[in-house]
């Protein structure tokens, strides 16, 4: 099993990261801002990491739009979710809309060989100050209907979807990325409200993975979600019958410190269900997981390639591509109309 994905220091590898992507625990590499100078350099920064890590490797970035955008200089400046039926003037445009700024989304990523932004965002729209705009709406239904669509722009290009933050973020105040939030609501309150569009969309069949939320849901379980065996494997697959893949949020969250140690935290995630780890902006934490880690020899080499970007799908360059054209314009012009 190949369950971890970390972090690269800069714009290019160190000796010391060409040496540990080829380690067996490895199943992939986040990238962020601080791994970006220009598209080309982008580009030989994806094909090193892909040479040291000497087997098939995921190449992932959160990439979502609005303030989550980790590209820019190059890339098509993508709206924030929120603000596609916030600004448009029907549900139809905010459709075509979610489903434009997806294709362009992942058709520049895959341009630069990276498989993966994790997206959509299926959170409600509540208190939250980490997910406000992020979220489609602070509608459940049409929080559903603008996932779906932007869902189909993603597989359009050949990339596969990542629904978050399960069972739902946007009802708590707290940001996970430094406090614990606690969400006191009931299951039967979670479930009818922030978990229907996670539901809908494993019902149809539309997400190929699922990241958790670092939430206390203090009423079903005393664990964060992404450490819980009651929310992954009694509700997520259980109850609502997922089969993907399950991504941990990022494990040096401080939302994941009470659970331990990095190497406390990889063990407890993947034991809960989890079957990849993000570790990210430690890398000493997060050498710690490589070198202690034990699981079983099972492996996970079908569900990495399920992630992988199908690149048989996109036509390239996109300078040629007619529906990344189409899709950029619109997406132009309504960022310049509002």
């Amino acid at each position: 099993m190949r369950p971890i994905i970390l972090d690269v220091e800069g714009h290019q590898l160190t000796e010391t990261e060409q040496e540990y992507l080829g380690h067996p625990l490895v199943a992939g590499v986040i990238l962020f801002t601080r791994n970006f100078d220009n598209i080309l350099q982008l580009k030989e920064l994806v094909q090193q990491i892909r040479l040291y890590a000497k087997q098939d490797i995921i190449i992932s970035v959160d990439h979502e739009g609005g303030r989550v955008q980790r590209f820019r200089d190059g890339f098509t400046e993508l709206p924030s979710c929120g603000s596609l039926v916030t600004n448009s003037s029907s549900m139809d445009e905010a459709l075509s809309l979610a489903k434009a700024s997806a294709f362009v989304m992942a058709s520049e990523l895959l341009a630069c060989d990276i498989d993966l932004s994790f997206a959509p965002v299926l959170d409600i729209n509540g208190i939250s100050d980490v997910i406000r705009e992020r979220a489609f709406s602070d509608d459940k239904d049409q929080v559903s209907q603008l996932a779906s669509a932007y869902i189909e722009g993603m597989k359009l290009a050949g990339m596969s979807s990542t629904g978050k933050h399960f069972p739902g973020h946007g009802s708590v105040k707290a940001d996970s990325h430094i406090a614990l939030p606690v969400d006191n609501r009931s299951f039967e309150h979670i479930s009818k409200h922030d978990m229907q569009p996670f539901a809908e969309l494993i019902k149809s069949n539309k997400l190929d993975a699922i990241m958790p939320s670092h939430v206390v849901y203090a009423q079903c379980d005393d664990l964060p979600c992404g450490f819980s065996s009651y929310w992954l494997q009694k509700v997520l697959k259980q109850k609502l019958g997922f089969t993907g893949a399950i991504i941990s949020d990022d494990i040096s969250m401080h939302g994941a410190s009470f659970v331990g140690n990095h190497l406390s935290r990889a063990k407890e995630a993947i034991n809960a269900g989890c079957d990849l780890i993000l570790a990210c902006n430690d890398t000493p934490a997060a050498m710690t997981i490589l070198d202690g880690l034990q699981v079983t020899n099972d492996g996970n080499e079908t569900l990495i390639a399920s992630l992988l970007a199908d690149k048989n799908k996109l036509s390239l360059p996109l300078q040629h591509n007619v529906y990344w054209a189409e899709s950029r314009r619109l997406l132009l012009d309504f960022n310049a109309s509002h």
